[in-house]
């Protein structure tokens, strides 16, 4: 019997890509999005099937999960891929917007998790890979709400590492760094006040260095990492996906906090 993978944000970017790798492969697909009544790619193809999950919305997540058990019985891989980033002073950022941001990138991985875990843990087996970011190692200043996100996402996932070993699953966390996506478009959340003047030097800085940026991978890049994760047979839980994700995760961990956040806001011209 074919393997089942499960891929939240399949619209676009990395999840669309792996879902494309996947079912390639000879995988089933449950590539599930917010909208799927707009989705044009995936419809049609062997193997997927695609469905409704908005990770903020529990009934959604629960009802994705039983059509997919329904579609293909059994889901052998968790991958959740859906989140955006929320980038901006701290002090501009309304508390919805705040939570929204958490909401998605944390409370809706876990609920995704939640959901099918008595699944693999009825089965035995299984994979959960999560996708983190060179964020969720190192930071940028105004990614207060992204980072916070991304960094518990690396914690929740060894924690979980540990947990459900017992249960025959295992957890994997891809950390990618800049990729071509839509991150900079419905996939970012961006706030600014510009009467707070204090903010506006290390906004201009930031944005103005990632207008510049020549480094973002293609997201096939992460679909072929998170390929590796799931069927190299091996326990190791990080994988890194993109060169820059290479150098600026070796760099974080051979300087200190002085030193590179140092160099950072050197590059940056702050």
């Amino acid at each position: 019997m074919s393997q089942t993978i499960m891929i939240t944000g399949a619209s676009s970017g990395i999840g669309k890509e792996t879902a494309r790798l996947f079912a390639s492969k000879g995988w089933n697909v449950i590539a599930t999005m917010r909208s799927p009544e707009k989705e044009q790619d995936l419809v049609g193809m062997n193997n997927v099937m695609v469905t409704r999950l908005d990770v903020t919305d529990p009934v959604s997540i629960q009802s994705a999960v039983s059509a997919g058990l329904e579609a293909f019985e059994k889901i052998d891989v968790l991958l959740n891929n859906a989140g955006y980033g929320a980038y901006g002073p701290l002090e501009a950022f309304p508390m919805d917007r705040i939570r929204r941001q958490f909401d998605t990138n944390v409370i809706g991985l876990l609920e995704t998790t939640k959901a099918v875990l008595p699944h693999m843990r009825r089965q035995g087996t299984g994979t959960i890979v999560n996708i983190s970011s060179i964020g969720g190692q190192m930071t940028f200043p105004l990614g207060t709400l992204y980072h916070g996100t991304k960094f518990a996402v690396e914690g929740i996932s060894e924690a979980l590492h540990f947990e459900l070993e017992a249960a025959g699953i295992k957890v994997k966390i891809v950390e990618p760094g800049m990729i071509k996506t839509d991150f900079g478009g419905r996939s970012f959340d961006m706030v600014n006040d510009e009467t707070m003047t204090e903010y506006q030097p290390v906004v201009q800085a930031l944005f103005g260095a990632w207008s510049q940026a020549q480094s973002a991978s293609e997201p096939i890049v992460v679909a072929e990492v998170i390929w590796d994760a799931v069927t190299d047979g091996s326990s190791q839980l990080r994988y890194r996906a993109g060169q820059d994700a290479e150098e600026l995760l070796d760099t974080r961990k051979t300087q200190d906090d002085a030193t590179f956040i140092g160099a950072l806001k050197q590059n940056l011209g702050l």
